[in-house]
């Protein structure tokens, strides 16, 4: 599975399963390709809800996924047969057939993600794997309480946890891959993929997705 992953850029990533291309915050997306049926959006940051990059990748039956507070900017982005579903963080939702949970994602300290606002990361149930897309959070409870087999999480500081600290989280939550996201392009330096590794526990796996 962990093959079928691809951080394509920053918290931008796109996962081919046997549900079909699933996007999550398409951000600086090369061509074209339209080729998303579904696409799920964490919360309405310009790096990770962007309009522009979702026109290139939204076909006549993309379903979109967002918290409930911006479905409404998303469902204008949609052709005639797309539909929008917006969600609460800590819910189960079956869409489609694809299964997924909605994790709160949000900062302790700093004020750029405060958790009344909604913001959202996905737990994916994809071919018996359980695949969570952290979005931009902090180490919080709610983080440390997850269980999954893949995480993918935002380690470039200042609007999200540092290397340090997404490490700290993957080494509680004991997935058995992790890949570091939201670095090397708007915060954080591709150094910070080496410091994230070098302070996961050895017996959890780490795939720099970003190159």
């Amino acid at each position: 599975m962990v093959e079928n992953i691809e951080v394509l850029t920053h918290s931008s990533i796109r996962i081919n399963s046997d549900k079909g291309v699933i996007y999550v915050d398409p951000f600086e997306i090369k061509g074209a390709p339209h080729d998303a049926d579904y696409i799920f959006i964490t919360h309405d940051h310009y790096d990770h809800f962007s309009p522009d990059d979702i026109k290139k990748i939204i076909k006549s039956d993309t379903r979109i996924v967002a918290p409930e507070k911006i479905a409404s900017k998303a469902e204008v982005l949609l052709l005639e047969n797309g539909k929008v579903l917006g969600v609460k963080p800590k819910i189960y939702k079956e869409f489609d057939g694809l299964e997924f949970e909605t994790v709160p994602a949000y900062n302790n300290l700093k004020p750029f993600h405060p958790k009344a606002a909604g913001y959202v990361g996905y737990i994916f149930r994809i071919d018996h794997k359980r695949i969570y897309v952290a979005g931009d959070t902090s180490l919080t409870k709610d983080a440390q309480q997850v269980r999954c087999d893949i995480a993918l999480v935002p380690i470039g500081g200042k609007y999200t946890m540092n290397a340090q600290k997404a490490a700290e989280l993957v080494n509680i939550i004991r997935p058995e891959v992790a890949i570091p996201t939201h670095y090397g392009n708007i915060v954080g330096s591709p150094s910070d993929a080496k410091v994230f590794k070098a302070n996961v526990d050895s017996h959890i796996k780490v795939e720099i997705k970003i190159q």
